[in-house]
């Protein structure tokens, strides 16, 4: 039944999303341009396209010249999503992983001396107050390829090279968030985990039919460290075989990269918030099968804090290595120069 009612629903979906965009082509729909600088950093498909790391890359790249910079993002799944959330003021993480969303926690925990993070539906008005409050002098919008509301000087879109068009079908159905078509609007286009494909050129020909302007980079996750979720347990390297276990968008893809031997894994919703009778489950299975550690990703770290683990917890941090860096570096620092 599930299968039978899909695909209608996604029919339906397309129509809306093609509409929308015709509104704002008309100007029906009007698109805010904001008083500084706006880079926005996005997705064609729903979760894990490793958008969320290529953020923090984009933001340390600014940074690095002097550019004090704000992040806008919605913060998925957090309490209250109507509410703005500072949730770093460039120097102090203000915000729980409840309040703020656990990928803007991790930007702003990442990010502390480089960036103020803000968590808002209402991105137009949290720019406003940014420049304001900070004195900040661009902005990085976080997910914000489908947020036609604000314009933006320089329109990255990311696609996971491992499952580009997310099954080829529009939500519900698939992972699509519109129409391939979209594709078009990109200024660049990011292929991301292209290590972890085959496919690497027939995928650059299928984006190039779709935008024949937009230059095309290439890159990889890379690991920068594997670091122990307990101050305790520093100093102790992890031991294997592992149980890896994950809650975002693309688990394949971290599992992966896990390092050694893993003989158990264990995905779970994206943005999941674990429960401390999950993680003795885990931990339990786990244990039977001949795991003497646990890995997990940075972005569920940050939720994990409160739990207790009878077994070593590690994290696994990595971050992205692009291709032609110094070509994406100077796109990137020519659109916010004045």
């Amino acid at each position: 039944m599930k299968s039978l009612i899909l695909p209608p629903l996604s029919v339906l979906y397309g129509a809306v999303m093609r509409t929308r965009q015709s509104l704002y082509r008309r100007g029906t729909f009007h698109s805010t341009k904001l008083d500084r600088p706006v880079i926005s950093v996005g997705n064609i498909t729903t979760g894990g396209t490793g958008k969320t790391p290529l953020v923090g890359w984009v933001t340390r790249t600014l940074a690095a010249e002097g550019k004090r910079v704000c992040i806008l993002t919605r913060g998925y799944g957090r309490d209250n999503p109507d509410r703005r959330v500072v949730v770093s003021d460039g120097h102090t993480v203000l915000a729980t992983p409840a309040e703020a969303g656990d990928e803007p926690f991790l930007l702003a925990t990442n990010l502390l001396g480089s960036a103020v993070v803000i968590s808002s539906a209402d991105r137009v008005t949290a720019s406003q107050e940014a420049i304001k409050e900070f004195g900040v002098d661009c902005f990085v919008l976080d997910d914000g390829f489908q947020h036609l509301r604000v314009k933006r000087d320089l329109n990255i879109l990311t696609i996971d090279a491992t499952n580009p068009w997310g099954g080829g079908h529009l939500l519900p159905y698939g992972r699509l968030r519109e129409p391939r078509s979209g594709v078009s609007r990109a200024d660049c286009i990011v292929i991301t985990r292209c290590d972890q494909a085959n496919n690497i050129d027939a995928l650059r020909e299928e984006i190039l039919r779709l935008n024949t302007k937009a230059p095309i980079f290439q890159s990889r996750m890379k690991i920068v460290h594997v670091v122990p979720l307990r101050s305790f347990e520093t100093g102790r390297p992890p031991k294997s075989p592992h149980a890896a276990f994950c809650a975002v968008g693309n688990p394949r893809s971290f599992f992966n990269q896990v390092p050694n031997e893993v003989v158990l894994e264990k995905a779970f919703p994206d943005h999941h918030r674990y429960s401390q009778n999950e993680i003795d489950s885990l931990i339990e299975d786990a244990k039977n099968a001949g795991a003497h550690s646990l890995i997990t990703t940075a972005k569920d770290a940050v939720k994990l804090q409160s739990i207790s683990f009878s077994l070593p917890c590690y994290v696994l941090e990595i971050e992205p290595q692009i291709e032609n860096e110094p070509d994406l570096v100077q796109l990137i620092l020519n659109s916010v120069k004045e």
